[in-house]
């Protein structure tokens, strides 16, 4: 479980400011588990950047195989 220790001393809804320290313990929980959606958005975020990445490189390979067209002839008349 995550320590308040490591969430910013006030944070922000909306326009309203809240002190963290002041919060209840279900007001904790519910920072905590925005906290934890966050990271995982974060984990998700950087696990399409590597799908999309290696996907990008099996594109690449794959034109390498793919037949290249004839070239068109040209006539001398």
């Amino acid at each position: 479980m995550i320590s308040t220790d490591e969430f910013p001393e006030t944070i922000t809804i909306g326009d309203q400011e809240y002190t963290v320290g002041s919060m209840n313990e279900q007001a904790l929980a519910q920072l905590r588990g925005i906290h934890f959606c966050d990271q995982q958005i974060q984990q998700l975020n950087n696990e399409w950047a590597i799908a999309d990445t290696a996907r990008l490189g099996y594109l690449q390979a794959l034109k390498l195989e793919m037949p290249q067209p004839p070239m068109p002839e040209v006539s001398d008349d």
